[in-house]
């Protein structure tokens, strides 16, 4: 949820997590732990925001990407920020740059504070396992703490759109679990709304990027409070396709 550090409250494997990362959820389940993800950013997206020093956390990987992003010819790339909250710093910095920024995000109050944030780029309120793009739109898709938040058994299937969704040699920057865990905070920053996470650990996250067609070029642990995350920066490589199986998964919609 980009410039809110979404920090699963207690990164070491949970003891009533399942051992299998890819575990089905009931489409209801689902969707009422997005809800709880929506609720959570629409109440307190601005607090966390402030809560966390993202500007500067963010500031060596968006200048890794940009540097990634430089054209000889001095052009603009179009860059897709999934889970982009309020839109500082990545799509910030990445439109100070001069480059066209698509943001995604499920909380409507996070988009409109993005709108207002960052007129420069374009922004949507959308749940970005049901969102699709034409193959090759992207010359980079970057998100930061967004993966953690969506049903663990749904990331395979969206980590194979976004190998499509990139043009040969196009980059990703997100960032992992580093453990497995799926749960709720009922007291998330101490504010009394609850908060849910879910996600596979870090060697899971590694194969299903290759598998998607992806080539893993940087993995690091990034330590956070007692626990952390993974960053992750990956390529498509020319001429390599992600597998066709969820390209065009039941659900999702073409975005224009």
């Amino acid at each position: 949820m980009d410039a809110t550090e979404a920090q699963s409250p207690t990164d070491p494997p949970d003891p009533g997590a399942s051992k299998d990362p890819v575990t089905p959820v009931a489409p209801a389940d689902a969707n009422r732990s997005k809800d709880l993800v929506r609720r959570g950013y629409d109440q307190l997206g601005a607090v966390y925001d402030d809560s966390f020093g993202s500007p500067t956390k963010y500031g060596p990987w968006l200048a890794d990407l940009l540097g990634k992003l430089a054209r000889a010819d001095g052009g603009a790339c179009r860059v897709l920020d999934l889970g982009c909250g309020s839109g500082v710093p990545v799509a910030r910095d990445l439109s100070a740059a001069g480059h066209h920024v698509t943001g995604v995000d499920i909380s409507a109050t996070q988009v409109r504070r993005a709108q207002q944030l960052v007129p420069e780029a374009e922004f949507r309120c959308a749940d970005v396992t049901r969102l699709d793009f034409p193959a090759a739109s992207f010359d980079a898709v970057v998100t930061l703490y967004a993966l953690i938040h969506i049903p663990v058994a749904e990331q395979p299937a969206l980590l194979e759109r976004i190998a499509d969704w990139l043009r040969p040699g196009g980059h990703l920057l997100a960032t992992t679990g580093t453990t497995a865990y799926t749960g709720t905070d009922p007291n998330w920053l101490d504010s009394g709304v609850p908060m849910w996470w879910s996600h596979a650990d870090a060697a899971t996250y590694r194969t299903w990027l290759t598998s998607a067609g992806l080539t893993v070029d940087h993995e690091e642990f990034v330590p956070e409070g007692g626990g952390g995350h993974t960053l992750f920066r990956a390529h498509r490589a020319p001429g390599t396709h992600p597998s066709p199986s969820t390209l065009n998964a039941p659900g999702t919609h073409r975005a224009r």
